[in-house]
This record gives C-alpha cells, structure tokens and sequence, in this order.
C-alpha cells in the first residue's frame, strides 16, 4: 500500500471522489501543510495555522497508480485559482500535494506541467514534502454519504462526483 496526500479545497469534495476510486482503501479527511501541530477545524478555518483541508489516501498502486489518482486530481479541481475553489475562500482551501518520496514528487511535478500545458494557464498547486497530517474531527468523516441532502453536498459535491463518474468510469468502484 502506499499513501498520497491531497488538497484541492474542502476535503468534504475531495473525500467524496477519491472514496469512489478502485484501488483506494482508505480515504481520511485533515489538515497539512501547516505548522500549528493538532488544528481544530475552527482554528484552520481563521487562515493562520498554514494548514490546508486534504486527504490521505491508502491505495493499492497494483490498482490504481499515483500519476492516475493526480490525474483524477486535477480533474476535479481548479489548480489554476490560488486559496479558493468555488465559493469556499482562503488559504485552507488552496491546491497542494504533499509528497512522501521523490518519486511522488517527480511525478506530480510531470503532472502539473502537463496540466498547465492542457490548462493553458499557470497551476497553483503548493508542491511540498510531507510533514505531517492531523486527522479531522469525527463530524468531517463521510460527510457527504452522510448528508447527501445538504444544499452543499448538491450543489457542490455532487457535480464533483458525478464528474469523476463520468471522465473516469473505469475507474469508479461505486456508481451513485
């Protein structure tokens, strides 16, 4: 098993999609990227912990590879808006991967060029080395399979979802 670490704003969003992805064991929503050890979300959200919302991801690369699952990154995401996605604004919501090898890291790299090149515009996404991940509170867990009815699980997850189901079939484990 090896472990990606995400953001590409709320990890409500981010979690939705990457639970359905073939390959995937284990999806946790949190905060990184910043240097206040042990965030609430509340003190994330005040914008000067330097915590992004992310996702770790344990996934099983004989299934799904590292380069398939930043493909499905920044596909469901604007890696070309600094601290934002949608409506949701500030530096908690910013694009970032943060890489546990070299070869992650090499990887990524390859992908946000060839995304800016796709793009026709310069990608945002913070490249940073791991540091260390703090698991959200128990009320960010499943969130959207959860509460599927709240007005931002249809208005912003899922077209999200429904996204990755789309451009990404062969790759979904669970169709909604």
């Amino acid at each position: 098993m090896e472990v990606a670490t995400l953001g590409g704003g709320c990890f409500w969003c981010t979690e939705a999609v990457f639970k359905r992805v073939k390959g995937v064991v284990s999806v946790k929503p949190g905060y990184s990227g910043g240097k206040v050890p042990n965030p609430t979300y509340e003190e994330v959200c005040t914008d000067e912990t330097g915590h992004a919302e992310v996702v770790q991801i344990t996934f099983d690369p004989s299934v799904i590879t590292y380069r398939e699952l930043l493909e499905i990154f920044f596909e469901i995401h604007d890696p070309t808006t600094p601290n934002r996605q949608g409506n949701d604004v500030g530096s908690q919501y910013r694009s970032i991967i943060l890489y546990h090898s070299e070869e992650q890291k090499k990887i990524a790299e390859e992908m946000i060029k060839l995304y800016e090149r796709k793009l026709g515009k310069k990608v945002v996404t913070e490249l940073v080395p791991f540091e260390a991940f703090y698991e959200a509170e128990d009320y960010h867990h499943d969130f959207y399979d959860k509460h599927k009815n709240y007005p931002y699980c249809k208005l912003v997850i899922d077209p999200k979802v429904k996204k990755f189901m789309k451009n990404f079939p062969d790759k979904a484990s669970i169709r909604i």
